[in-house]
């Protein structure tokens, strides 16, 4: 199985085997009230997550591990607009359906997935392709800034209308640390941040659930019953695990208190079982996967390479951070999941499978 892997490679299979155990663990915690409520089944949440998630994206991995990531360098826009066409589909009523009020998921037969994930992916493929293309040309705002900007503004409104703004701001994130690497002049890098600045303050304004989340940021103690429920619970899991946390399986909040448990809520409770020691346990496992993605890049042998293994680490990092410090309160909150660790089939199918393209690269550095 590991056969031509090299010795960054194991690492990385390491640490991603350490993460994705670790959510099982906590999965299968975290969801035994939900589950039991809503799927008379206690371990609904860990069957789901080891059945559609874990087993289909070790597949993904390990095969898309032993393909020559140039390949997809060539596929790059046919990729991008078959995710975006999976995006557009939510909106078909023979196909898309809402859960909570968000139109985000496709549902063919038994299978349902949410195509925002796949999107995560292609735009890092294309992006990789787009500016290892045009380096030569980076100097032209017709080359750089145009097609970028073209792209982002039309997956931009997809995301808005399901609406999706958290994993918008995670996608602008990507698409803008990537047009960094990427080598843009500062004067487009600015207008390009500021923009983005002037429309996201735009859509929190003009969406009232959004501002609520705001104001309960900028003050936690106002309205804890309402706006402010969800932060405040969170931390009251976070400040109950104290250094060692309660133990597995001993969560109070879970138990109808805490909003999604198995999904963006899911740092709360590990922290509130594991403590604060196992809070900087993950913490450090995805710090150390950043920077072995951060040194795989630097070896990549092309600029393909190179640009897409940096978008996944912004990815990872990006979506990690987002999720840990909305919950403890060093920001609104998203709806970001928990990379690895989060319930989430589409989310954890894509992330492997752009892992898996990662390893071939470290492989032919």
């Amino acid at each position: 199985m590991f056969k031509g892997f090299n010795k960054r490679s194991k690492i990385l299979v390491i640490l991603v085997f350490v993460l994705l155990l670790v959510g099982l663990i906590i999965i299968s915690s975290a969801g035994v009230i939900e589950g039991q409520k809503k799927f008379d089944d206690s371990y609904y949440f860990l069957k789901r997550q080891l059945m559609l998630g874990v087993l289909p994206g070790l597949v993904a991995f390990f095969f898309l591990s032993r393909i020559k990531h140039e390949k997809w360098r060539k596929l790059a826009l046919f990729i991008l607009l078959g995710a975006v066409a999976l995006t557009v589909a939510v909106f078909i009523p023979a196909l898309g359906y809402s859960v909570k009020g968000a139109q985000r998921w496709v549902g063919i037969g038994p299978i349902a997935f949410q195509p925002s994930e796949f999107l995560k992916l292609a735009l890092i493929i294309y992006l990789a392709a787009l500016f290892s293309k045009r380096e030569k040309h980076m100097e032209k705002l017709s080359y750089s800034m145009a097609p970028f900007i073209f792209v982002m503004v039309f997956i931009a409104f997809l995301l808005v209308k399901q609406p999706d703004v958290g994993t918008l701001s995670l996608l602008v994130a990507i698409g803008i640390s990537m047009y960094f690497f990427y080598g843009a002049k500062l004067s487009h890098f600015g207008i390009i941040i500021l923009v983005c600045i002037l429309l996201l303050a735009l859509l929190v304004w003009i969406a009232p659930y959004r501002f609520d989340r705001v104001q309960a940021f900028l003050d936690p103690e106002a309205d804890v019953r309402g706006i402010s429920y969800h932060i405040n619970q969170a931390l009251i899991g976070i400040g109950s695990g104290g250094i060692w946390g309660t133990g597995i399986g001993l969560s109070q909040q879970k138990l109808n208190y805490l909003p999604e448990p198995v999904g963006d809520s899911i740092f709360a409770i590990l922290v509130e079982e594991t403590g604060f020691i196992g809070g900087v346990v993950v913490v450090g496992l995805f710090l150390a996967l950043n920077m072995l993605l951060i040194s795989i890049a630097k070896d990549a042998k092309n600029r393909f390479g190179q640009l897409f293994v940096l978008g996944m680490a912004v990815w990872i990092s990006g979506q990690a951070f987002m999720n840990m410090a909305a919950l403890i309160g060093l920001m609104p909150l998203t709806g970001i999941p928990l990379p690895f660790i989060s319930f989430g089939n589409s989310a954890l199918v894509s992330l492997m499978a752009g892992l898996g393209i990662v390893v071939n690269i470290s492989n032919q550095s």
